[in-house]
């Protein structure tokens, strides 16, 4: 099993969490199925950018980004060199530290 530490996040994790996922399973499969409840508004499915996370540790032990995810990215609020969409990026066998950004994009939540 693979270790994910989140960093605390005022809203999602107050305290941080440390939980254990199996390779293969995406970042936000396994934060959900811990009661990390991070936002996506397109149910996984690769069309927002609602699920965006960076990678503090453990980025290059991910796979590629593909080029929708890519896209996405580039208009994901707060982008870094390590950032990821949550329902994209796959655990490999390297433990993760992962940030949940303090905002998302998210106009369904926003009620526009």
């Amino acid at each position: 099993m693979t270790k994910i530490r989140f960093l605390p996040h005022a809203d999602v994790c107050p305290k941080g969490a440390e939980i254990e996922a199996e390779p293969g399973e995406t970042i936000i499969n396994a934060a959900l199925r811990n009661g990390i409840p991070i936002e996506h508004a397109c149910e996984m499915s690769c069309a927002c950018t609602t699920c965006h996370v960076v990678i503090r540790a453990g980025f290059d032990s991910l796979e590629p980004a593909e080029e929708k995810e890519e896209d996405l990215l580039d208009r994901a609020w707060g982008l870094e060199p390590e950032s990821r969409l949550s329902c994209q990026a796959r655990v490999a066998k390297t433990d993760l530290v992962v940030e949940i950004p303090k905002y998302t994009i998210n106009l369904e939540k926003e009620r526009h």
